[in-house]
């Protein structure tokens, strides 16, 4: 009678010491994020741009890494918009810019998103936004 008391005993207080430690390894992920690129701007609007223009939409960032940092790619939401991106590593605390055009030939209202990949952060999305006014007609 004694044994069976006391695996009960274990049997109740077993999933009490799992679910606590269940707990400290969810806080021990959670961790703050690493510093890596810091742009002054993800967000640019633009409105009445006018047709046909050679419009771009200039994303200046910083590497607040440790190591130079190395944009390995800029990938846009569609083929209306192109991005260039720095050939040569950002060394750390310096400051570039990732340029982005859109077609100008497009009328109305856009939004388009730029996905930034880096060495140094996690993917970085930035959002161009704004209007193409409709071509001038001549009288």
């Amino acid at each position: 009678m004694k044994t069976l008391f006391v695996a009960l005993i274990v049997l109740l207080a077993a999933p009490s010491f799992a679910q606590e430690t269940a707990v400290k390894e969810t806080k021990k992920e959670v961790k703050k994020p690493a510093k890596g690129l810091t742009f002054t701007k993800l967000e640019i609007i633009r409105n009445d741009i006018p047709y046909g223009s050679d419009e771009s939409f200039i994303f200046e960032f910083k590497n607040d890494s440790k190591i130079p940092a190395i944009i390995q790619g800029v990938q846009t939401s569609c083929g209306c918009t192109a991005a260039e991106k720095p050939s040569e590593p950002i060394k750390p605390g310096k400051k570039s810019k990732i340029v982005v055009k859109y077609d100008t030939k497009r009328v109305g209202n856009f939004t388009k998103t730029i996905t930034v990949t880096s060495n140094v952060s996690e993917p970085i999305v930035l959002t161009i936004k704004g209007t193409v006014l409709p071509q001038e007609t001549k009288e």
